[in-house]
């Protein structure tokens, strides 16, 4: 039972502070459940940002549910799943029903001014972290590059770009 509830604690901190979503978040939940607890390896971080960046849905919940049942199985899934939302659905409702009563408030503009340029170092930041663990060696680097290129030069679909990547690995980890 206390894990359970370290783990919706550890999630709903995450959720509460994940500015940005998506890969911005990805350096808090790797501080908090490997350095910060110990639930998994970052082998298994990585494993996990592949896995939910390939199911749908938001990345934060995707990971939150796979620590979750690693943790404390399908309970421990529900929990860390319900953590992780539970903030962001509750300011979200907030903003909403305020934002348009504030938005013309120049203090308004200078907070979202101050939030963009930090969401995009979260983002390099865990970028850094995820591309240390991942890129092992020259085919990682080559994979990793092509990748790039492919969503950010050739526009092509992420899922279109995550099925040739691992083609690409059956090819030069498996048959070379």
């Amino acid at each position: 039972m206390i894990a359970l509830i370290k783990l919706f604690l550890t999630f709903l901190k995450v959720g509460a502070f994940s500015f940005g979503g998506g890969y911005a978040v990805l350096s808090l939940i790797q501080k908090e459940v490997i350095e910060g607890n110990g639930w998994i390896s970052a082998k298994d971080f990585i494993d996990i940002v592949a896995i939910a960046e390939m199911t749908p849905g938001p990345i934060a919940v995707n990971s939150s549910t796979y620590v979750g049942y690693k943790v404390g199985s399908l309970a421990g899934s529900a929990v860390a799943t319900f953590g992780v939302v539970l903030a962001p659905i509750t300011i979200s409702l907030l903003v909403s029903v305020y934002y348009n009563k504030f938005k013309h408030l120049e203090q308004v503009t200078w907070i979202i001014r101050g939030i963009r340029p930090a969401v995009l170092g979260l983002i390099a930041a865990a970028c850094i972290k995820i591309g240390k663990a991942s890129i092992a060696d020259i085919r990682g680097a080559l994979i990793a590059l092509l990748a790039f290129a492919g969503v950010y030069k050739l526009k092509l679909n992420p899922i279109i770009v995550i099925l040739i990547s691992g083609a690409l690995g059956v090819i030069l980890y498996g048959i070379m």
